[in-house]
């Protein structure tokens, strides 16, 4: 997994490759209450190529930077693609974030337009305003895919501005073909696998976790609805039949709050996005019977530090430096 990127490359037609060879099989499940949303590899494909065509028809053409504004749907992970899928750089944004919030962002990145959906706040800048519903829904031909040097951008993500102001952090086109590292080093992901991520979508851990990677090796992502309660999670995750379980530190706690169901087919838990207690920890192995392989990365790389189920952290550390990553105390 650490051979060198190839050239030229596109994010989006790598994520999407995998899928290729079973087109019917569930890509996307997001997850409710009383019925699940699915989406197949062929659907997903086709609509990201409408997303793509639409964006084309808008005006937008490689280097143009796309804003998205859009929640815990399937068309937040659709247009992220369909943006890269032609060379321009989307930049997935938090649904939370208050109006004056994302225009200090939109000042900074000066987005070529803006897609949205409903309810969600919008930044005071002058580029357009896509309808999300209205990408989704147009038609798809085949993907005129913008291959290139797999050094330029590719997306743009913000910090959580644990230092202070959220700085925007580009990514190249070639860290979706990097993250295949983490496949053995950390995450112990196949393609039989059903991952199911408790995270938002414009979150990195979620976004790569819990989307990007199950796609480029052909599983199954599962998503929680938007609004699931942590308290839920349990009866999703052994209903749907979910092999891993990523999430944060801080939905482990809420989780086991009540004993949890038996999830026979569970095979490990991911934690990432802060240091998990080790009281959490036992708690879910004794609840599960399954270990729990933490990560330690940042938004301007990803991950680097992680213990796997190959090789699972010794006790006290975060893990081992993933292969193929270089690590300088």
């Amino acid at each position: 997994m650490t051979d060198p990127c190839p050239a030229p490359f596109n994010l989006a037609r790598h994520v999407l490759s995998a899928g290729q060879a079973a087109p019917d099989k569930i890509a996307l499940a997001v997850l409710g209450p009383a019925r699940a949303e699915r989406w197949s590899y062929a659907r997903l494909t086709d609509r990201v190529g409408a997303v793509a065509a639409g964006l084309r028809a808008a005006g937008l053409g490689p280097g143009d930077r796309l804003l998205i504004r859009i929640g815990n749907a399937p068309a937040f992970p659709i247009v992220f693609l369909g943006a890269a899928a032609i060379g321009v750089i989307p930049v997935p944004t938090s649904a939370q974030l208050t109006a004056p919030e994302i225009s200090a962002m939109a000042a900074a990145l000066d987005p070529a337009a803006v897609v949205a959906a409903p309810g969600i706040a919008l930044p005071d800048h002058p580029a357009p305003v896509l309808e999300a519903a209205a990408l989704l829904a147009g038609l798809a031909a085949g993907i005129d895919w913008d291959m290139g040097d797999p050094d330029r951008p590719g997306y743009i993500v913000f910090t959580s501005g644990t230092g202070g102001r959220p700085r925007a952090v580009v990514h190249a086109h070639r860290a979706v073909w990097a993250r295949r590292m983490m496949w053995d080093g950390w995450t112990g992901l196949t393609a039989e696998d059903r991952l199911l991520h408790a995270g938002a979508f414009n979150w990195t851990y979620t976004l790569g976790t819990g989307l990007l990677d199950p796609w480029a090796i052909g599983a199954t992502a599962l998503i929680p609805a938007e609004g699931t309660a942590p308290a839920a999670l349990p009866l999703l995750l052994k209903r749907h039949d979910a092999t891993i379980f990523a999430a944060a530190p801080g939905v482990y706690r809420q989780l086991l709050k009540s004993d949890p169901p038996p999830m026979p087919r569970l095979r490990h838990g991911l934690s990432a996005g802060e240091k998990m207690p080790a009281p959490t920890r036992a708690r879910w192995e004794e609840a599960t019977g399954t270990q729990v392989h933490e990560a330690f990365g940042l938004s301007e790389c990803s991950t680097f530090l992680s213990g796997s189920p190959a090789r699972p952290a010794p006790e006290g550390t975060l893990g081992h430096v993933q292969p193929g990553r270089r690590v300088t105390i």
